[in-house]
């Protein structure tokens, strides 16, 4: 992940770069980033920080954006490990960035939001744009990446908790919006929060075979 490397002369926090590629703003993305491989990796990179972050206690009264207060039992999580956020080297992943969101959720959200971006989750029309349409893999490959992350709940009920997670995240694009943050605002005229509603309703019937 990137270095924290102080903050500038306006109080900006400065990171450090990790060198790779990304997959950038086309569509379709690469095809690699929907292999088995890649799937793994992102699994076993958010294990190791999860494990890495398990023991970090925040300063009492710490801020976050996402407005989530920490207590014990919650972990700092990336809370948006995407594959638009991930730096690759050839086929290897190099770790991800974007950590705008990081803040306090449990071990589960975080991985539920994981799975969504990689495994993926998202509503039909959107990974299909994204250049998967391989929809009755997805029951084997969800499983694919609990085994390679260590989670071991059955599926339904990890199902249960990425639609509550996206939900949320659907809830909180709306109210950054009607609080003024124009990239919310544009998010909601680009329709992102109502594709993840549409995400919410079609895991109504996961499994798909």
């Amino acid at each position: 992940m990137p270095r924290a490397l102080g903050f500038d002369d306006q109080g900006r926090e400065v990171l450090s770069f990790l060198p790779g590629t990304v997959v950038g703003t086309a569509r379709p993305w690469p095809g690699w980033v929907h292999s088995d491989d890649a799937l793994r990796q992102v699994a076993q990179w958010l294990r190791d920080f999860h494990t890495a972050a398990a023991g970090f206690v925040p300063s009492a009264g710490a801020l976050w954006r996402n407005e989530t207060q920490w207590r014990p039992g919650l972990i700092i999580g990336h809370n948006d490990a995407a594959p638009y956020n991930a730096v690759w080297n050839g086929d290897r992943l190099v770790g991800f960035f974007d950590w705008d969101f990081a803040g306090p959720v449990t071990v589960e959200w975080d991985l539920a939001f994981t799975a969504f971006g990689w495994v993926p989750l998202h509503a039909r029309h959107v990974v299909a744009a994204e250049g998967f349409t391989a929809f009755a893999e997805r029951p084997r490959r969800l499983r694919l990446f609990l085994d390679s992350y260590g989670w071991d709940g059955s599926i339904t009920e990890f199902i249960d908790i990425v639609r509550q997670r996206v939900s949320a995240s659907a809830d909180g694009i709306r109210r950054a919006a009607a609080a003024g943050d124009s990239t919310f605002t544009r998010m909601i005229t680009n329709g992102v929060d109502a594709d993840l509603e549409t995400a919410v309703t079609e895991l109504g019937d996961f499994p798909e075979v």
